[in-house]
């Protein structure tokens, strides 16, 4: 029997589109890492600077692999910077932003880590700090939900804590 607490849970599979609304209405494949803590994405000629005496980040998302269609340029208030180190055991210090995703009709804030992510088959990994308490993950299948085509589109707030 199903305890309570994953009985509501939707499942995803180990690679979902998802939108970051705030960036763009463009879907973007994120890859689902159970293995890494915070969620990444690549970004374009990242800057930092200071405005109003706070750190600020301004890049380009790419949404679309390999390709420009759909770039935007962006600019995000640094939440922190954190230590992450990449399957390969390189150790680097990101920036982090918050920002909202939509994944599987719900819609919530993520802090996001920032990088050059040039070598990689995913614009975004999404970490399980993402995911928490919010999915199930069916690591033997892909694209459980639907090409999301408008963010604000029959969307599900989340209120999970």
């Amino acid at each position: 029997m199903a305890s309570r607490s994953t009985k509501a849970k939707p499942h995803i599979g180990w690679r979902e589109w998802v939108i970051l609304p705030e960036m763009s209405s463009t879907p973007l494949k994120a890859k689902i890492d159970t293995g890494a803590r915070t969620s990444a994405l690549h970004a374009f000629d990242l800057t930092v600077q200071e405005r109003g005496g706070e750190p600020w980040v301004e890049f380009v998302v790419h949404p679309v692999q390999r390709s420009t269609v759909d770039a935007k340029r962006v600019a995000y208030p640094i939440q922190g910077y954190r230590k992450v180190r990449s399957s390969t055991g390189h150790s680097e210090l990101r920036p982090v932003i918050r920002t909202t995703v939509v994944i599987g009709g719900r819609r919530f804030a993520i802090d996001v880590t920032l990088t050059a992510r040039d070598e990689m088959g995913f614009r975004m990994l999404l970490g399980r700090a993402a995911l928490r308490r919010r999915f199930l993950v069916d690591a033997g299948r892909s694209y459980l939900h639907p090409l999301p085509t408008n963010p604000d589109e029959n969307e599900a707030r989340e209120n999970a804590p």
